[in-house]
């Protein structure tokens, strides 16, 4: 399958357009069943190592977790703040959405039990292809304006216990998802000043064969 430029130029736009998505833009909504197997689907269609696709998701919807999860959140926050204590912008911050979200989604990997093919010298491959999946499903919810958070103010442990996840799992991502009022032209810590876009000048550099 050939792509046109026109392909190229749309997928750029949704990558330069994905955000991450906070509580105090999330709106009341329902996701048509047919969208989220279409966001899940992109998710499971990411690469992984020795094709082991070894992600899971669990749709958390039940009110009751989800309040114990934002009180780990909160336990977890109140951390950073001490960290951040020099940050008068840091305390404002809204940082997540689980309670406001259509969906709160666990992003799951699942132990391998054998070898796996290209994961055996970098025990941490079968983890990096989760993350693919999770970028797969952002970047799909983006296109059907659907907005994603990803909550990392967690302790993965103390969530896997919440969610009664077994051992022969471990949490990668927390997220957040649901319909939006608008998404922002930029990062909101970029129009915050609290970090600058890196340019592609910062980020790529060449190495030469310096040997006689």
């Amino acid at each position: 399958m050939n792509f046109t430029l026109q392909d190229a130029q749309a997928l750029q736009t949704i990558l330069s357009a994905r955000r991450d998505v906070r509580g105090n833009h999330y709106i009341d909504k329902t996701i048509a069943p047919e969208t989220l197997d279409a966001i899940f689907n992109a998710a499971n269609s990411a690469p992984s190592v020795g094709f082991s696709q070894p992600w899971e998701f669990m749709i958390i919807d039940d009110l009751i977790l989800r309040d114990k999860i934002y009180h780990e959140f909160e336990k977890e926050n109140s951390k950073a703040k001490a960290i951040f204590h020099n940050s008068s912008l840091y305390p404002s911050l809204k940082l997540e959405g689980i309670k406001e979200a259509a969906y709160n989604v666990a992003v799951l990997y699942k132990k391998p039990t054998k070898a796996i093919l290209g994961q055996t010298t970098q025990k941490k491959m079968g983890e990096y292809s989760v993350v693919c999946a999770i970028q797969n499903l952002w970047l799909m919810a983006r296109a059907y304006n659907i907005g994603v958070g990803w909550v990392s103010i967690l302790k993965p442990k103390r969530i896997q216990k919440i969610l009664n996840i077994s051992s022969d799992y471990k949490l990668i991502a927390y997220l957040t998802m649901g319909y939006v009022d608008e998404f922002p032209n930029e990062p909101e810590l970029q129009t915050l000043n609290w970090e600058a876009k890196k340019q592609l000048d910062d980020v790529i550099s060449k190495r030469t064969n310096n040997d006689d």
